[in-house]
């Protein structure tokens, strides 16, 4: 998740010593032994990231560095993570190593080690998410956020021979299915405001990063608002969507896992979400379930991605160097990195990495998605998922959440929301 995941995120395993050509993946470039002092490290757990998945890689890790003690924290909630490791700092407990949590604010106020150009070399995108020209966060994953995931067989009974190439389509689609007695949509809220959120962030991707890659470098530099007309028509669009009964405004009410379980149940024919849902289709092994991008208006291909959500490191560690190790060990191992793909679906985003060959279907449909829109230089930032000098100010993910809920829920119309938002950010700025 989310995330998730990334934030969901933003997970991996390390198991065993396997490398990966390429890679050098065993071995941390710093090459210190360490002094055996713990390191506490905090994780998140989701319906694919359970507690025994984390003590497993944790033990993986330190059965390779037996010098290493772990010291594992959980966050309350997976969409969560960031604001816990704020309310750590605030009590003295800032975690030595993080896995998904956001790196901004607290790489600015001096709390992250930043990486140097020699430990990122493993990485193929050394220099994403940069703070002030500096990288704090290993970019160990890629997510594709969201893609579309629809029941084939849902699609089929409602007379859909093949997935929507353009937003009309989609919106003949819809309707289609709402006149055959589906819900087209299935999306989520409560603790999890992400859910809420997808297919907006989406929207913006396609329609506004599709036409102005940067534009929330723009909108912090004060070059654009979101009360301008293309963020507002970004806007509008995702509210159709909810007035014509596409979205049921009772989902804002539901968390994430009820949300996948409500997909994997039937009760909506399609699911906007980070391809770690991709994780869990396969594990059940779900042979009724697509993929597609979320169409533009004229069906030219942008794909929004983000590639980050790797692990931070605290640069006040009182043992800063094993803390180090721990990471680059934990994110760099081939083992870690297939079970990644395979337990969260993520793309990992290390040279020479290629996904096992026995992987899901729906992993496979979305990972091809992917690579299609690289080879095509179709790739854009997935909004309100940026962590870095090209993202949102610190809190305002979940002001956008909070926008999508009262779009859905009718509490706002598209130029309410479009000002709240703004409002938010004059807030966050000062």
């Amino acid at each position: 998740m989310t995330r998730r995941s990334v934030l969901g995120t933003a997970a991996a395993l390390v198991a065993g010593s396997a490398l990966v050509a390429g890679c050098s993946v065993s071995t941390p470039s710093d090459g210190s032994s360490g002094n055996g002092k713990t390191v506490s490290f905090l994780t998140f757990e989701t319906p694919n990231l359970t507690s025994a998945y984390w003590d497993a890689a944790i033990k993986r890790v330190t059965d390779k560095y037996p010098d290493i003690k772990v010291k594992k924290l959980v966050a309350p909630t997976a969409d969560g993570r960031t604001d816990y490791a704020k309310q750590l700092l605030q009590s003295g407990q800032f975690p030595d190593v993080m896995v998904g949590v956001s790196p901004a604010g607290f790489a600015e106020a001096g709390y992250l080690h930043a990486w140097s150009p020699s430990e990122l070399n493993d990485f193929v995108f050394p220099t994403v998410n940069p703070i002030k020209g500096k990288y704090y966060q290993l970019p160990a994953n890629t997510q594709t956020i969201p893609p579309v995931y629809y029941n084939t067989k849902t699609f089929a009974a409602a007379g859909i021979t093949s997935p929507p190439k353009t937003w009309t389509e989609l919106l003949d689609d819809c309707a289609k299915l709402k006149a055959a007695g589906d819900t087209p949509f299935v999306v989520g809220g409560g603790k999890n405001g992400f859910a809420s959120s997808m297919i907006l962030s989406g929207i913006v991707s396609v329609d506004v990063y599709g036409k102005t890659p940067d534009w929330l470098v723009q909108r912090r530099a004060g070059k654009v608002k979101f009360s301008d007309p293309a963020f507002t028509a970004a806007l509008a669009k995702f509210a159709d969507l909810a007035t014509k009964g596409y979205i049921a405004k009772s989902d804002v009410s539901r968390d994430y896992a009820a949300t996948e379980q409500a997909f994997l149940d039937g009760k909506g024919a399609m699911y906007p979400m980070g391809n770690w849902f991709a994780a869990s289709a396969d594990a059940k092994q779900r042979q009724d379930i697509g993929v597609f991008n979320l169409p533009t208006s004229d069906g030219r291909l942008i794909v929004p991605a983000y590639t980050g959500g790797g692990i931070v490191v605290s640069a006040k560690a009182k043992n800063l160097d094993d803390a180090k190790r721990f990471a680059l060990a934990f994110q760099l191992d081939k083992t870690q990195l297939d079970a990644s793909v395979k337990a969260d679906g993520l793309i990992p985003a290390i040279k020479g990495y290629t996904p096992p060959a026995d992987t899901g279907a729906v992993y496979k449909a979305g990972y091809d998605l992917y690579e299609q829109a690289v080879s095509n230089h179709a790739v854009v930032n997935a909004f309100r998922w940026e962590t870095a000098d090209d993202g949102l100010l610190p809190g305002m993910s979940d002001k956008v959440d909070a926008a999508a809920q009262d779009l859905i829920t009718g509490r706002k119309t598209p130029e309410q929301a479009a000002a709240y938002l703004d409002d938010e950010w004059a807030k966050a700025a000062s």
